[in-house]
């Protein structure tokens, strides 16, 4: 099945608000425990790559209060969220928020200790400098732990899929999903990406009936 590009930014506030009331506490959940064991023990600075509405950073916040957080996003409608969730959770010192394009992310080279992102791949036409900025950012010992969508081989595959997410999702959000398995990328394309990135490290494989990941463990400088 041929890639359908969505929209890279959701940028409206009813895009950005029928998002965050979309039920995703466990998989965030399960996210974040995972992200945090890719990172270093003690004190670090991680990046979050396409935040979105800013859950999962601040649900590694909670988890890691030795971590300080930088959250990113191209949408402004989402960081608006974000700040509200990060507010509530009173985490304004440990956690910043930052209107950026990841493919163009104003940081140093070797940064973070530990890059993170969720479900931003599929949004992106061109996915390649995203993943090269990742290399630059992150430092070479440091770690990463990126989740998205694959793209299903056939449509019947995808209405299947679409049809597991339960009657809770009204059918914009049903919509959503739809849209965002057409533009997803296959895991043999992520992998030729991470290679010409020149990522080392990363192990890429099918985490789920629909996601791919790519991942690599901090290590302690030598």
């Amino acid at each position: 099945m041929e890639r359908q590009l969505e929209p890279e930014v959701m940028d409206s506030w009813e895009e950005a608000s029928e998002y965050d009331a979309m039920d995703f506490t466990e998989i965030n959940n399960a996210f974040a425990e995972e992200a945090i064991t890719f990172g270093p023990q003690g004190q670090g600075l991680v990046l979050d790559v396409g935040t979105g509405p800013g859950r999962i950073p601040v649900l590694i916040c909670q988890k890691k209060p030795q971590w300080h957080l930088i959250a990113i996003d191209m949408a402004e409608n989402m960081l608006q969220i974000a700040a509200q969730h990060v507010q509530q959770a009173g985490l304004q010192e440990r956690l910043r928020l930052e209107l950026v394009d990841a493919k163009r992310l104003p940081y140093e080279d070797g940064m973070f200790d530990l890059v993170i992102s969720n479900s931003l791949v599929h949004h992106l036409p061109d996915p390649l400098p995203f993943f090269s900025e990742i290399k630059r950012v992150c430092k070479p010992h440091g770690g990463i732990f990126i989740r998205d969508l694959f793209r299903p081989e056939d449509e019947v595959t995808m209405d299947a899929l679409v049809s597991t997410i339960g009657d809770e999702y009204d059918d914009y959000q049903k919509k959503l999903f739809r849209d965002s398995l057409h533009a997803a990328l296959t895991l043999e394309e992520v992998g030729q990406l991470i290679i010409t990135a020149g990522l080392v490290g990363v192990q890429i494989y099918q985490s789920s009936d629909r996601h791919w990941t790519a991942k690599r463990s901090w290590t302690s400088p030598s």
